[in-house]
């Protein structure tokens, strides 16, 4: 009797300047998401809500997690131009922990063209799952 042993193909692998570069555009989408938030939140709380102590204090933060955010992507994005090019990584276990259908074929290397949000629907338009 012969066994052969069957093979388990090898695991996917891409270059991690690829991956980290996916990550800088998701980050880069973030922080225009996050930063779409002021200009609503104004127009809903009219300009009573800039005197407001508590309402300057969540304005602040929602302009520091777009700092932060296009911070993020400029660090990966210049760290990402030093990495040796035969640097490969496994991604799939990541992936598999990323939740958000949209992220996870944008991480993956799907091709998605603009932010995961359309501009177009007005407030209220919602898609089902």
């Amino acid at each position: 009797m012969t066994f052969n042993p069957v093979m388990e193909p090898p695991e996917p692998v891409e270059a991690l300047s690829d991956i980290l570069m996916r990550i800088v555009s998701e980050l880069h989408d973030v922080a225009y998401l996050i930063e779409r938030i002021e200009p609503q939140l104004l127009e809903l709380g009219g300009a009573e809500v800039l005197n407001s102590p508590d309402a300057m204090k969540v304005m602040q933060g929602i302009d520091l997690a777009v700092q932060k955010s296009r911070g993020l992507a400029e660090f990966i994005d210049t760290i990402t131009s030093e990495i040796p090019l035969g640097w490969t990584v496994d991604v799939a276990t990541a992936l598999s922990l990323v939740k958000l259908a949209e992220m996870q074929k944008a991480l993956g290397g799907a091709t998605r063209h603009g932010h995961s949000q359309p501009l177009s629907k007005a407030a209220g338009d919602f898609d089902f799952f």
